[in-house]
C-alpha cells in the first residue's frame, strides 16, 4: 500500500503539481528512506499499510535519521516530506488521519548563499570552449543566469516562444506554476540569438538522434531538451577547470546577480519579483551577504565614519 501510494503521490506531483524533475526525484529518495527504516525495524508488515503508520513511528523514523548522522537539514527535508505525502493520502481518503500532525520541525540554522566576485564570474564564464558548439551553448547558459538570476529548472524549461527579442523579456514558469515575465541584457540576448543559429545546433544533433526538440531552448548533445542534472555536471567541469574553491553551482550565480543588483542599488521588492519569491523575507537574506554592501551602509550611517 505504501509503494502504491507513493507512486500516485509521485504522479501527482508531476502531472498536477507540474513539479520539476529535482522535486519529484528528492520526494522519491525521501520516501523510500522511509520505506527502507519500515523494514530495518521490522514495522514493514503486510504491504506496509498505511493504516498502520502512526505518529510514534514517524518519531522512530526521525530519531532512525538522526542515529544514522544525517544531517538536520536531510531530517528536516524527510519529514517535509512525508507532511505532504500524508496530506496527500488524506485527501484522497486513503488514510482517516495524518500521523504527522503536531510533530514539531527541526530547526534549522539558515545558511547565507555563497556569491560570486565580478572578477570570478567573468573568470568561470571563461572556461567553455566557444569553438565548439556545446562550449558556446554552455556560455550562452551562464550569461542568461548572470542575466536574469533564472533558476535552472526555469531555464532549461525555456522554449523559444518564451523569449521576446524585441524588448528582451522572457516568460518563465515558475514555482507552483507562477507565471513572471522578466527582463535579460542586451548581451544575454545576443548570446541566444547566436547560440539558436549556431551551425551544428541542428546539424550536429541530428548525426545523434532525429528527434530534435525544436520547440526547446537549450538542448543536449542529442538535440533534446536539456536536464539540470547535465547543467549541474557541467557547471562542476568548468569549477574544476577554472580552479575557484568552493562549492559553486549554477544555483550560485543567481545568488551571485541578486547580491550585484542589491551591490549596485536595486531595491529588495524588485529584487524579489526578479527572482520570483513568494516571500520578501527570503530576499532579504541578500542584505547579509555582501561585505561590500555592509561596509557602505556602515560608512553613510556612521557618524564618525
Amino acid at each position: 500500500m505504501l509503494v502504491e501510494t507513493t507512486q500516485r503521490f509521485l504522479d501527482y506531483l508531476k502531472g498536477i503539481k507540474d513539479a520539476s524533475e529535482h522535486t519529484i526525484r528528492n520526494y522519491g529518495i525521501d520516501l523510500n528512506a522511509f520505506k527502507d527504516y519500515l523494514e530495518s525495524e521490522n514495522l514493514a508488515f503486510p504491504d506496509c499499510d498505511l493504516l498502520k503508520i502512526d505518529r510514534k513511528m514517524i518519531r522512530g523514523f526521525l530519531a532512525w535519521l538522526k542515529l544514522n548522522q544525517q544531517s538536520k537539514r536531510t531530517i528536516a527535508r524527510r519529514l517535509s516530506t512525508l507532511r505532504s505525502f500524508f496530506r496527500f493520502a488524506l485527501s484522497q481518503k486513503i488514510i482517516p488521519n495524518d500521523p504527522t500532525e503536531e510533530l514539531d520541525h527541526p530547526k534549522l540554522e539558515r545558511k547565507l548563499p555563497v556569491s560570486l566576485n565580478y572578477d570570478q564570474v567573468v573568470h568561470l564564464f571563461e572556461q567553455p570552449d566557444l569553438s565548439s558548439y556545446l562550449g558556446f551553448r554552455d556560455r550562452t547558459i551562464m550569461e542568461l543566469l548572470y542575466s536574469s538570476g533564472l533558476r535552472i529548472s526555469e531555464l532549461a524549461a525555456l522554449n523559444r516562444k518564451d523569449i521576446d527579442f524585441d524588448h528582451f523579456t522572457v516568460k518563465l514558469k515558475g514555482k507552483g506554476k507562477k507565471e513572471r515575465v522578466i527582463p535579460i541584457t542586451k548581451n544575454a540576448g545576443d548570446w541566444i540569438k547566436q547560440y539558436l543559429v549556431h551551425a551544428d545546433r541542428f546539424y550536429g544533433s541530428k548525426i545523434h538522434s532525429p528527434q530534435v526538440d525544436e520547440e526547446a531552448v537549450f538542448l543536449n548533445k542529442h538535440g533534446t531538451r536539456i536536464t539540470t542534472r547535465s547543467i549541474d555536471r557541467k557547471f562542476d567541469e568548468y569549477l574544476t577547470q577554472s580552479g575557484l574553491s568552493g562549492k559553486i553551482t549554477p544555483h550560485t550565480i543567481r545568488h551571485t546577480i541578486a547580491t550585484h543588483w542589491l551591490e549596485n542599488g536595486m531595491d529588495l521588492k524588485t529584487i524579489q519579483v526578479l527572482l520570483g519569491h513568494s516571500s520578501l523575507t527570503t530576499t532579504t537574506i541578500y542584505t547579509q551577504v555582501s561585505t561590500k554592501l555592509k561596509k557602505k551602509v556602515y560608512d553613510e550611517t556612521h557618524p564618525r565614519a
